[in-house]
């Protein structure tokens, strides 16, 4: 009888020649428990998802109460269901006015597929500016906005009018014009290594979209739901965009994503045709229910509160190690640079049979990861930073 293992190479369709085959029995909190009985550490929560740790006991419960009510009924946006009402509520409860509506999808690029549709349709110019170094998913179109040629070379010809410009760049924001349908940002750049927009820029990207009469779209798929310290990251920033894009941790460790905007906004998919966007999975009730009860983890446990803390708890146990050049940091969303690929890969295969699990970064490869789930204590900070510092000391 064939192992998973040699099951999950034979019939799980690889991303890469060479995947990390860490085969997981359960999970609990901020740890992976091998088939083999080992305990691992997750410093990337499921790459920024499992925000509130793993198997959270309020999460599971909300997931199983809802399962054993319905699960899918029918096709996005025809039916009430109360999972979708009462998150779409209380998702807005902590947005700014100008977001009302709600539309729920799948997945992060699903977010992104449905955002930059929309704003082609409110708009009805044919532009979209990007910003380089980004990543929006895999999706054909999502894979039109990333910022990079290298991953999408072979999947020529993709969208048409995609247009790319540099963060923090004044001058490229020249580019946007009456043509532009909308600019879309991660307000902090995830893959490129953690880059943060600096505020003057952001300021001047709003001013500058709003002159044109393009919308501005933030991507906080990674950022979102307390990763930086903020429940969404254009928090830091006084910035509001048009439409916000969330996924990832926002599903509470369920398939789920959103684009949200204004109501007047998002009436454009309603007509002309009608179905201007539709999804049969999108909002299912077992993912939202999870969602909500993850919010309300992080409300009422007051996680937020404790990032910033955690986050520096972190910098000063591993910022004067010698192999480590910088960290670059916004809450529990953080680059460690090492300068180096072959030092990066070292430390993901030495941490993994050392005890903890992180990864690199898809367009900054000299720096891994660390964005653990936000529920990590002081004392799991310690523990796993005294691991990190012995695989250092042997690169």
């Amino acid at each position: 009888m064939l192992t998973h293992r040699e099951l999950f190479l034979k019939h799980i369709a690889q991303t890469s020649d060479a995947p990390l085959t860490l085969e997981v029995e359960r999970a609990e909190g901020v740890y992976l428990y091998t088939s083999d009985n080992r305990k691992v550490c997750d410093l990337i929560s499921g790459v920024s998802v499992s925000n509130v740790g793993h198997s959270h006991p309020e999460v599971v419960k909300a997931i199983s109460q809802q399962a054993a009510k319905y699960m899918h009924l029918m096709v996005y946006g025809e039916l009430v269901q109360a999972p979708q009402v009462k998150l779409a509520q209380a998702i807005v409860e902590l947005l700014p006015s100008n977001f009302e509506s709600v539309y729920f999808v799948n997945s992060g690029s699903e977010a992104v597929e449905g955002g930059v549709k929309l704003a082609k349709r409110y708009t009805g110019r044919p532009e979209i500016i990007s910003m380089r170094n980004a990543y929006h998913g895999s999706t054909h179109g999502a894979l039109s906005l990333m910022g990079n040629e290298g991953p999408k070379r072979s999947y020529r010809p993709l969208l048409p009018d995609v247009q790319h410009i540099d963060i923090n760049c004044f001058e490229d924001l020249e580019r946007i014009t009456t043509k532009t349908a909308c600019v879309i940002i991660e307000p902090i750049q995830g893959e490129a290594g953690i880059v943060a927009s600096n505020i003057d820029y952001l300021v001047a990207l709003r001013e500058r979209c709003t002159s044109m009469g393009a919308l501005l779209v933030f991507d906080e798929i990674q950022t979102g739901m307390g990763r930086t310290g903020k429940m969404f990251a254009f928090e830091r920033y006084g910035v509001v965009p048009d439409i916000l894009l969330l996924a990832k941790a926002f599903g509470g460790g369920m398939p789920l994503g959103a684009f949200i905007s204004s109501k007047a906004i998002m009436e454009c998919l309603t007509s002309n045709p009608p179905l201007g966007h539709i999804t049969t999975f999108g909002g299912h009730p077992v993912s939202c229910a999870a969602s909500l009860a993850s919010i309300n983890v992080l409300m009422e446990n007051r996680l937020l509160d404790s990032i910033a803390a955690k986050a520096n708890l972190f910098l000063e146990i591993l910022s004067n190690h010698p192999k480590i050049l910088s960290i670059r940091s916004y809450g529990l969303f953080m680059a460690v640079e090492l300068g180096s690929f072959d030092k990066v890969q070292q430390v993901i295969k030495q941490g993994l049979e050392k005890g903890f699990l992180t990864d690199w970064f898809l367009f900054c490869d000299t720096a891994f990861r660390i964005a653990p789930p936000l529920t990590i204590t002081d004392d799991e900070i310690r523990a796993v930073c005294r691991v990190i510092l012995e695989v250092l000391d042997s690169l």
